[in-house]
């Protein structure tokens, strides 16, 4: 893209349309199992709607992240990203209006459909930069992304206990609705330059995985991140139930786990940068594995139940890792796809993490059902543990990817 200045422009605008998305999301979504008891599911049904509001969002948006992600390759990633705010803004006003559970059901489907904005931004940052800068582009991003995951949540109960919790959801929608304009009037659509052999030949989105699954280290990659993302989900439902068993109440166990967990985001603020600029300068796959490696330890380490002190410092030890490893996985992405194929595989990559958002849980209740809530910590750390020791071991002969490094072909 033009100028060096223009294209950090475009990374900062988009950095702050995605914190804004981030909040609205983090502001919503912890609330909707209360708010389905609000629209009449009785207390005893309550986790089997929230799983299946949940889920569905989730299945939904698997299922069309490779088709938006093809659409932003050929029709445009500005028109992508502009597409989805508008959608999402409008799902989150039409939520605020259901009068029952099946209509909220209906309402998060829809969001589902509309999901899109992450991967069209995230390809727009990666190309609005030279291949040098990509990693601290995304390193950026993803702070943004950290940033309103912390201040979601308690921005969002603040505003219910002043207005209720309907119109958050209106006033979600209508932020959207700004991030859409801003991302419409001051975002450049960065110029993908034609690769030198007439690039990635593919018609449809069956030659697009086909040629996918050509590609050891792109295959490699969405694994990475149907991984990352079924660990994430596999804690979160859990913390608070893990947190009330370690305080022996649960009278304020959710209120401390959102606590814990805004802490252990706040670090990852911290360090984001920090491990964008290891990747550039040690190598990305080098970043994925100690920020892997690093993560599994810690929540080994909290399956140990010392204590809330114990498990709030390892959760500040899990944050300042954790998000070492989507940015380096992104990062890595760009260097191994060419500029026009971008777009359908950070689409794939949506698909990944939304099919490992919806194992996460499952998998979470299994252990906890068989063998007992600390094992869960114990097995997603020894995954991470696992997947971090595979990276090491297939690519630990690798330095710095020179900027010239070929895109997969």
């Amino acid at each position: 893209m033009g100028s060096t200045e223009a294209g950090m422009k475009n990374v900062w605008l988009l950095t702050i349309c995605m914190t804004v998305l981030s909040i609205c999301y983090t502001m919503l979504v912890p609330f909707l199992p209360v708010y389905l008891l609000e629209l009449g599911v009785p207390d005893n049904h309550a986790a089997i709607w929230s799983g299946m509001v949940f889920s569905v969002t989730f299945l939904v948006a698997g299922i069309m992240a490779p088709v938006w992600g093809r659409l932003a390759d050929t029709r445009g990633k500005k028109p992508m990203a502009i597409r989805a705010a508008i959608l999402i803004g409008i799902t989150y006003i039409l939520t605020g209006m259901v009068t029952g559970p099946w209509q909220l059901f209906l309402a998060r489907a829809f969001m589902g459909f509309a999901n899109g904005f992450m991967p069209a931004a995230m390809t727009m940052v990666s190309l609005s930069v030279g291949k040098d800068r990509v990693g601290k582009a995304l390193g950026i991003f993803q702070t943004g992304l950290i940033l309103g995951n912390v201040i979601g949540p308690s921005l969002g109960g603040f505003v219910e206990s002043l207005i209720g919790m309907r119109p958050v959801f209106y006033v979600a929608g209508v932020f959207l609705f700004i991030a859409a304009a801003v991302v419409f009037f001051f975002v450049k659509e960065p110029v993908v330059e034609a690769s030198e052999d007439g690039g990635v030949k593919s018609e449809s989105l069956k030659e697009d995985w086909a040629f996918v699954k050509k590609q050891p280290v792109l295959r490699e990659l969405l694994l990475l991140f149907f991984i990352m993302q079924g660990a994430i989900l596999m804690l979160q439902p859990i913390l608070a139930l893990y947190v009330g068993k370690m305080q022996g109440t649960m009278d304020g166990a959710a209120m401390l786990a959102g606590l814990i967990l805004s802490t252990g985001g706040a670090a990852g603020v911290i360090t984001t940068n920090l491990w964008a600029g290891f990747g550039q300068r040690r190598g990305y796959f080098r970043g994925i594995t100690f920020a892997l490696t690093g993560t599994g330890i810690f929540l080994l380490l909290q399956s140990l139940p010392f204590g809330i002190w114990w498990f709030w410092a390892l959760q500040i030890a899990v944050g300042c890792f954790i998000v070492g490893i989507n940015p380096s996985l992104s990062a890595a992405v760009t260097l191994y796809t060419e500029p026009a194929f971008r777009g359908r595989v950070f689409g794939m990559s949506t698909t990944a993490q939304q099919f490992g958002c919806m194992i996460g849980p499952l998998f979470a209740s299994a252990v906890t059902t068989v063998v007992g809530i600390q094992y869960v910590f114990l097995v997603t750390g020894a995954l991470l543990i696992w997947a971090g020791l595979r990276v090491w071991r297939r690519h630990k002969h690798e330095g710095p990817i020179p900027t010239s490094a070929p895109a997969a072909k």
